[in-house]
């Protein structure tokens, strides 16, 4: 999904009270809202093929999977995002209504317009929430994950993972083939990559 501005400013309280009435997802930063606009056919495969195979390995644990419209709140007066996957394991998540506040794994699938602001600062915010122990980021035009760890010395690692590799989710212990990620999905011939087309 991609954020575009529309600049108003309200609290926390009214943006919750206000976003839930909107036919469309906005997400909020320091004050502003950002309306969200739709992602490619690829993007939304790819998060199906994820939450697909995730559903059946947290069924019956205290986990459970959610999709692009859970909303994960950073703190009680923002910012709020909607993660196009996320995993929470927490008994408070459990009771929630409009906002996950204690996500264990979050996944972005990148878009050409959103993947500098996933990376940076998206992630900077993500960093903040203590729950927090993997955030992962899947290429939508090519095959590519990336997923960063939290160490034992509370530092984020980056493991790389490409065509052919088993990725491993290791807080909620699973393993499963990267193939998996991309299967009928149709990615952008390499060459329309490289012109920007």
């Amino acid at each position: 999904m991609i954020a575009t501005p529309n600049k108003y400013q309200m609290t926390p309280d009214e943006y919750l009270q206000w976003e839930a009435t909107q036919e469309i997802k906005h997400e909020y930063i320091n004050g502003e809202v950002y309306a969200m606009t739709g992602g490619t056919i690829p993007h939304n495969a790819i998060a199906v093929n994820l939450i697909a195979a995730l559903r059946p390995h947290v069924r019956g644990s205290s986990c459970r999977v959610l999709g692009s419209d859970a909303k994960v709140g950073i703190t009680e007066k923002g910012s709020f995002f909607y993660p196009d996957v996320l995993v929470t394991c927490n008994a408070q998540d459990r009771q929630a209504i409009q906002v996950i506040r204690f996500p264990k794994l979050i996944v972005e699938v990148l878009s050409p317009g959103t993947e500098a602001y996933d990376r940076g600062a998206k992630f900077a915010q993500y960093r903040r929430l203590e729950s927090l122990q993997e955030y992962v980021l899947i290429n939508s035009e090519s095959i590519g994950v990336e997923i960063f760890r939290i160490n034992e010395r509370s530092k984020w690692e980056l493991t790389s993972y490409t065509n052919g590799d088993e990725i491993e989710l290791v807080c909620i212990e699973f393993k499963f083939p990267i193939a998996l990620l991309y299967e009928d999905v149709e990615l952008p011939p390499q060459e329309a990559q490289n012109d920007g087309t």
